[in-house]
């Protein structure tokens, strides 16, 4: 089994409830087992037009699916949840699931970067994923904790998931 990180945002509806919606629903996808969910946050955006803050987290989850198997499952969340394959990039969204790391895969494809190639960048995937794995580093051994101080945008606790 491998051990990856997925971050999740809703920023349309009932924000908190789509988060909890798309952990439960991966769960129930075919070999992957949630093994850490983070607190949820609330975020402001990153990018994009100007729209209304997110929600955020991350999971830590362990499963035997390869990278393009779970980008599908991931997909499949977003579909169930209302996701549109119109919705702009970087524009409001009902949920976004991105695989943030796998195992110490380096992964770069079209449609799939491994690690995701804006950790480094943004406060609202660094927070959630640091809370659950604070010496986390990337595949090359770089703590990611360096970054935060870095990192755009705002993050505010909003509730613990449990």
């Amino acid at each position: 089994m491998v051990t990856a990180y997925i971050g999740m945002g809703s920023n349309v509806g009932d924000r908190t409830g789509f988060c909890r919606r798309a952990v439960a629903a991966l769960e129930e996808g075919p070999d992957i087992k949630i093994e850490t969910v983070s607190s949820l946050y609330e975020t402001s955006p990153v990018g994009g037009p100007p729209q209304r803050s997110f929600v955020n987290l991350a999971v830590r989850i362990f499963t035997d699916l390869e990278t393009r198997a779970l980008l599908a499952v991931c997909k499949e969340v977003e579909r169930r949840l209302g996701r549109g394959p119109d919705d702009a990039r970087w524009g409001p969204r009902v949920m976004d699931l991105d695989i943030l790391l796998f195992g110490d895969e380096k992964v770069s494809e079209p449609g799939l970067k491994i690690p995701h190639p804006r950790i480094r960048e943004r406060r609202f995937v660094l927070t959630p994923l640091l809370e659950i794995e604070p010496a986390l580093t990337d595949p090359w051994g770089d703590p990611y904790a360096t970054s935060l101080p870095e990192a755009e945008g705002e993050v505010r606790l909003l509730e613990a998931f449990a």
